[in-house]
């Protein structure tokens, strides 16, 4: 039999019954760019019909002041509202928190015995692993009646519910369920309210906003995939599309290897990690941490050399790619360190410093400089070079002058000489136009990333750009290159370059490195969190530092002071023993 489902009741509000007397507002609505006046307490939803406007996609949430909001958020001051579809990626976020509610509650409605873990992004979609009682695989009919049950749900449009109580009531209500990974996110999270929502009888956490109901999911897929399920997702650029399945078994095995291990370490979500930090382990998780991805480029290091000594097809170019923030910089110095300890000499170039001359850059449709295009690169040049090298000749490289935006020769000579391994790094370095020339089995290909594979619970997955986003805008602000705003409205553009020229190849990888460190968030939230507070509220690009900053709230702080000087992470936090 199920438990049934005890709640606190909900405090009468005031603003919730009809008044002669409720206050008037104004609210401005940024999609039609008028105003309007409505009582105090009007639900976002309410006001979406006072506005007239194009919605080719369906409303499914809204910024209000710039900040995220579910559309039974109530006003009750003066605000600014958008109102946004599928295509902006907070309402898109929202969507698929509502979407694995769902996934979840028709499997506890199905298997009140299985266990659902929202584990990471993966083929368009989010990868979903099922522990049964049985040690089994989920089956396919499983899935199948699983599905059933998702639109069930969507046809009767079960309304999402938000409630708030304070964080003791919280932590009762969910360990009264057994969900010992909400519990442990909740103690350590020093809220003193928690909000949790409900889908019928079914209890669940969720860090952002949801829909107003299931009714609101109309485009979704759930499949066999692997040794559990994927839950396909929506295309952001035309919402009433699902995203295409391309299979990433690569990756796949990366993201295992990593949660084999964090299950090794008992460390399943965030609670676990600030639990362990709180009772005086954080210095073990960082030494660990560390050694793991040390002990994978020194595996990397020794297959270099290895296929180096083939004598049939000797190795003698590395291609090493990956996107922004995920580390190629101090990866390619620890990998050539590694090599020297094999009795190799690396030598290195980068393909930044074959781009075009500025003038010569290819446009993006706005008339800005598409820095992140293939065509921005030489290709035929550099290729060129390496094919000379490869012949035994002495080649002289181009250093790119990033302040004059000319690619200029200064003298700086290469030569692949007996012992020699030439690594190539940039975005570009796994396209295969990049080195069609150069027989297949002179390279070795390395594709660095950064999956983060520990979730916040088992039900809240952490998206693997936030990683690398808090990793950019460290960085960046502690160079003085940009501040935090900035790197934030950058962010939309890179990634969206990053999906055109550098996942599509990830795959051709020989081998797949991953970048983060299981404490990382941990040691990024001294350094992101005043950085982020930085953001003006009254710019469009506060919703996301609101947004990350109560991410980073999640996870207790550790000082980066054992953060080994050949880290990965010093990289972006600073105090690198590397010269970049």
């Amino acid at each position: 039999m199920k438990k049934l489902l005890t709640l606190p009741c909900k405090r009468e509000n005031k603003f919730t019954q009809p008044s002669k007397h409720r206050t008037m507002l104004q609210i401005y609505c940024k999609n039609t760019q008028t105003s309007k006046s409505v009582p105090e307490g009007t639900t976002l939803l309410d006001l979406l019909s006072e506005f007239q406007f194009d919605m080719p996609y369906r409303i499914v949430s809204a910024k209000v002041n710039n900040v995220s909001q579910g559309l039974k958020f109530r006003v009750y001051q003066n605000r600014d509202v958008e109102f946004l579809d599928l295509r902006d990626v907070s309402a898109m976020m929202a969507y698929c928190r509502s979407l694995s509610f769902v996934v979840c509650k028709a499997c506890y409605d199905l298997f009140p015995d299985y266990r659902v873990y929202m584990e990471h992004s993966i083929s368009g979609g989010v990868f979903c692993s099922v522990k049964k009682p049985d040690g089994h695989r989920i089956t396919k009919q499983e899935i199948k009646r699983i599905r059933i049950r998702i639109q069930e749900l969507i046809d009767h449009d079960t309304p999402f519910r938000r409630n708030e109580v304070q964080t003791d009531e919280a932590i009762r209500i969910f360990k009264d369920r057994g969900y010992d990974d909400k519990v442990k996110l909740i103690e350590t999270s020093g809220q003193v309210y928690v909000d949790y929502y409900t889908l019928g009888e079914t209890v669940d956490y969720y860090y952002g906003c949801l829909l107003p109901s299931a009714g609101y999911i109309d485009v979704w897929g759930l499949e066999p995939y692997h040794s559990g399920m994927l839950l396909r997702l929506p295309d952001m650029k035309n919402p009433k599309k699902l995203l295409p399945l391309v299979d990433q078994p690569k990756t796949f095995k990366m993201f295992a290897e990593n949660l084999r291990w964090n299950l090794i370490m008992r460390l399943n979500n965030v609670g676990d990690v600030n639990h362990a930090c709180l009772n005086g382990y954080a210095s073990e998780l960082i030494q660990v941490s560390e050694a793991l991805q040390e002990k994978k480029i020194v595996q990397i290091a020794e297959e270099i050399e290895h296929r180096y000594n083939d004598n049939t097809h000797p190795l003698r170019v590395v291609l090493i790619s990956g996107p922004s923030s995920s580390g190629k910089t101090t990866f390619c110095k620890r990998i050539s360190v590694q090599l020297k300890a094999c009795g190799l000499r690396p030598i290195s170039m980068s393909t930044d410093d074959y781009f075009v001359n500025r003038v010569d850059t290819p446009l993006l449709p706005n008339g800005q400089y598409d820095f992140d295009n293939f065509e921005t690169v030489d290709h035929e040049a550099l290729q060129q070079d390496v094919l000379r090298m490869l012949k035994g000749e002495t080649v002289e490289v181009p250093e790119y002058n990033f302040k004059t935006g000319i690619r200029e020769y200064n003298g700086k000579k290469m030569r692949l000489s007996k012992g020699t391994v030439l690594l190539v790094e940039g975005i570009h370095a796994l396209n295969p136009r990049l080195t069609d020339q150069i027989p297949a089995e002179s390279k070795f290909k390395i594709f660095i990333s950064t999956l983060t594979s520990i979730s916040l619970d088992n039900h809240n997955w952490i998206p693997t750009s936030d990683n690398r986003l808090l990793r950019r805008i460290v960085r960046d602000y502690n160079k003085g290159a940009f501040t935090a705003r900035e790197s934030i409205s950058q962010w939309p553009s890179v990634c969206e370059a990053e999906h055109r020229w550098i996942y599509p190849y990830q795959e051709e990888a020989d081998v797949m490195f991953n970048s983060a460190l299981l404490i990382e968030f941990a040691v990024l939230r001294n350094h992101a969190e005043p950085i982020l507070a930085s953001v003006p509220r009254n710019c469009p690009e506060y919703g996301e530092a609101h947004r990350l900053l109560k991410f980073i709230h999640y996870f207790t702080p550790v000082p980066d002071a054992e953060i080994p000087p050949t880290s990965l992470l010093r990289e972006f936090v600073g105090g690198s023993s590397f010269k970049y």
